[in-house]
């Protein structure tokens, strides 16, 4: 077993370094959407190792495994064909203009169904039983990134979003293998166009820059010898197909090795490269932790990878229960995504899910939208998701969230737009005794940290000394939640 790296040693709350309601809210906030006083509560009763061992304690299976009724609403696409060959049943003895409509009626109810995957997804990363692991969801989502704009069969998003679910926190090399697989990964990067005498060079591309090596730890030769490898990988419908006759079983050399590879053999050779260790748990690292990361730690994490024999749960408890993820400098210093702030202060006030069209005209604006990543590259995150655009909307939304109006008058328009479109804000706070403690109490439980006592101070005179009146609660949290120090976690 490797050594761990002083960062990554296992974190031990002292009576100099309790394991507070700061630091119990900050694993809420990274390893979930955030936690209600009650769940920062229960976490910090629990210490941080029982704390992550009950995150990580969910099953690796799909949504629908665990409980056959929790699916979205797929009733638009019930009667759509999921393969060529249902296709070509449906279209028979049809004209070329009934053909042409049943298409459209296809495209419109596949929007629809996705709109309800949306709304679905949304729900479990509000109210699901494993944060964590809608969380890791979408982390895997923006790794393994597939975009409805083009892949635009409903069913086959739901289920890859499944497989995300299924193989989260579970063996990678599988996870590979699976997303290897996967139909609607096979459509967006044209492996069902990748023939034995034209092969398509897109999946095994990006299967090693993207998903599993990173760029500089393969060659252009090696591209073109695995994507051999991958010809004839295709599907019909929602199930993998290898066309044996469009498969290239010739001799390829691949990693400087020579054999007669299929697909299933470069997938092991990738996932036993070094390479692959340190560019997983690197990027994981990134998103739960820190976007600072040092070389040493890198290598240190790649190590522990290797050693739980490519076991995320392992790499992931390593990750939350170390010095670094609790360390000063990484508590409050993470840009929150748009899903991350949206689903956040849904969770954090007490809300219903608005409407999910409306919120995803938000997302789309602040950058992100589920089923939607820009590209295969995913979203880049960090200080990407904010600019001068992106940050007015991120404020104008949860501000609306929290009963408000626009901030600034070019915020009319947005705001009116969300009225407008049906969406409101249930947000009505209760009164309080004491000015002071009305403040502490929205602050601990929004922003979750200590801020500057200048700030404090002006939220204490927002009430206006009536903190019993619930309007001016509710215009002090707007003021909270307008503030620079919510926007990151």
């Amino acid at each position: 077993m490797a050594r761990l790296h002083p960062l990554l040693q296992p974190y031990t709350p002292s009576d100099a370094d309790p394991f507070d309601r700061v630091k119990a809210a900050h694993l809420l906030n990274r390893a979930g959407f955030g936690g209600t006083p009650a769940e920062v509560d229960h976490v910090m009763a629990m210490g941080p190792v029982k704390a992550v061992e009950e995150l990580l304690d969910f099953p690796d299976t799909s949504a629908k495994a665990r409980d056959p009724n929790d699916q979205p609403d797929l009733s638009a696409i019930k009667d759509i064909p999921r393969g060529h060959k249902q296709m070509r049943q449906m279209y028979r003895g049809m004209s070329e203009e009934e053909r042409k409509l049943a298409f459209q009626r296809a495209i419109v109810a596949n929007v629809r169904a996705l709109s309800e995957c949306g709304k679905w997804w949304m729900q479990r990363m509000v109210s699901g039983e494993s944060p964590l692991q809608e969380k890791l969801a979408l982390f895997w989502h923006g790794h393994f990134a597939t975009s409805a704009k083009d892949e635009r069969s409903a069913y086959l998003m739901f289920q890859q979003n499944e497989l995300l679910r299924q193989h989260a926190a579970g063996d990678f090399y599988e996870f590979v293998r699976a997303i290897a697989h996967d139909p609607a990964m096979l459509d967006y990067l044209n492996n069902t166009q990748n023939h034995k005498r034209k092969p398509n060079e897109n999946f095994a591309r990006e299967l090693m820059e993207l998903f599993t090596l990173g760029i500089g730890n393969y060659s252009e030769q090696d591209i073109k010898e695995s994507a051999r490898a991958f010809t004839g990988w295709t599907h019909d419908g929602d199930e993998f197909t290898l066309d044996n006759d469009d498969h290239d079983g010739g001799t390829k050399r691949f990693f400087g090795q020579q054999g007669t590879f299929d697909g299933e053999d470069i997938i092991k050779m990738i996932c036993r490269h070094v390479a692959c260790q340190q560019y997983i748990s690197g990027k994981l690292y990134r998103y739960f932790v820190s976007d600072s990361l040092d070389e040493g730690v890198q290598k240190n994490l790649g190590q522990v990878f290797w050693d739980a024999k490519y076991q995320l749960r392992t790499l992931l408890k390593t990750m939350l229960t170390s010095k670094v993820f609790y360390a000063p400098e990484t508590i409050g210093a993470q840009i929150k995504s748009p899903v991350q702030l949206v689903i956040g202060t849904i969770r954090l006030l007490n809300l219903k899910l608005p409407q999910t069209g409306v919120m995803a005209g938000a997302l789309n604006q602040m950058g992100q939208v589920p089923f939607f990543p820009p590209n295969v590259k995913g979203w880049p995150g960090g200080r990407a998701w904010i600019n001068t655009s992106t940050l007015f909307v991120r404020q104008n939304t949860v501000v609306f969230l929290a009963g408000g109006g626009a901030l600034g008058s070019t915020g009319k328009k947005f705001v009116d737009r969300m009225i407008s479109a049906g969406l409101d804000s249930r947000f009505q706070p209760k009164g309080g005794a004491s000015s002071e403690k009305v403040v502490d109490e929205w602050i601990s439980r929004l922003i979750q940290r200590p801020i500057e006592s200048d700030k404090r101070r002006i939220l204490i005179d927002s009430l206006g000394g009536q903190p019993g009146r619930p309007e001016n609660v509710k215009k002090m949290v707007q003021l909270v939640v307008a503030m620079p120090e919510y926007q990151l976690c």
